[in-house]
């Protein structure tokens, strides 16, 4: 919790020396009493003595001053809402490690089918995007609403080649961050990978970049240490090449960029964490007063504090 007027809240350290002022008048009115009226009249005088209840209304009172203290600064609580002019991009591999098996049934077939439960998961007032990468990187829809578009991007996503992750977090960031002098929407970006960066620019320095302009990373780190493919030589062989995901440098892109990194080595699981991921992506922090809620608790403390003076101390007339 924030406050708007924080100085306000000064006002507090004035509470305890009401209360200690009440106290000390107390003090002197018991006194005097007592003074007046001799102890064996006492009893024939005084015949109800309210105790704790005479204190009451005043507690209540010194409540009411508190909260409206608090009130009068402004409170405010961070809550998350809906994003509706936020755009995401989805950067998906499509090297030819994506083939590998170690995934059921295959490393491309899950992530085209997490990535369309993705989209079913993103409110629909959100634009996605597509970009799609091997040792080439292609902006294949901007974003958009239409999400017939990008399912058609990810159906037809075949592997092939080597990987330019860092190419990739590049053309995504190009495409949300729009104009100069322009205001931005939100945007973040979701990266799906299964390999190492082997060509373009580093990720981690794009990572960087993506910092500064406030666009989050999500990353999904997808396959075993164990995954492998065949590789086709040039003499008509073929040869098996491991192709482990690098989960370490995953991590660094979306902790640089303010997302979350996910490693990920089952497909129900990936389905899963995109799902997490499209309820996530499309909200922002809001800023929302609650000054109006105090407002009301200090009037209802201010009735209760007044009913115990009808109900116990009036006097008929």
């Amino acid at each position: 919790m924030s406050f708007a007027a924080p100085w306000f809240l000064l006002g507090l350290l004035a509470v305890p020396v009401l209360v200690w002022a009440y106290w000390a008048r107390e003090g002197r009115r018991a006194a005097a009493g007592a003074a007046f009226v001799t102890a064996p009249l006492r009893p024939s005088v005084v015949r109800w003595k309210p105790g704790w209840r005479r204190h009451l209304p005043v507690a209540l009172a010194a409540a009411a001053l508190v909260v409206l203290l608090v009130g009068m600064a402004r409170p405010q609580r961070t809550v998350a809402v809906p994003a509706e002019q936020a755009r995401i991009i989805l950067a998906t591999d499509t090297s030819g490690s994506m083939q590998a098996t170690d995934v059921d049934p295959n490393r491309l077939k899950a992530v085209q089918k997490a990535g369309n439960e993705f989209l079913d998961q993103v409110p629909r007032k959100v634009r996605v995007g597509a970009v799609v990468f091997d040792h080439r990187t292609q902006l294949a829809q901007t974003p958009t609403l239409d999400r017939g578009l990008v399912r058609e991007v990810i159906d037809n996503i075949e592997p092939h080649g080597g990987t330019a992750t860092g190419n990739a977090l590049e053309t995504a960031l190009n495409a949300l961050k729009g104009r100069p002098n322009e205001r931005r929407p939100p945007g973040a970006i979701v990266l799906l990978s299964d390999g190492k960066s082997t060509s373009g620019r580093d990720p981690v320095r794009v990572a960087q970049e993506a910092r500064e302009l406030k666009i989050p990373i999500y990353t999904v780190a997808l396959g075993t240490p164990e995954g492998e493919i065949q590789v086709k030589q040039r003499d008509g062989t073929t040869r098996t090449e491991q192709v482990p995901p690098d989960v370490e440098t995953m991590q660094r892109v979306a902790q640089l960029s303010g997302g979350r990194s996910y490693a990920i080595d089952d497909a129900s699981e990936l389905s899963r964490v995109y799902k997490q991921l499209g309820s996530q992506v499309a909200l922002k922090d809001e800023k929302r007063e609650i000054t109006a809620w105090l407002a009301g608790a200090a009037l209802a403390l201010l009735v209760a504090a007044s009913i115990p003076q009808l109900r116990w101390f009036a006097r008929p007339v």
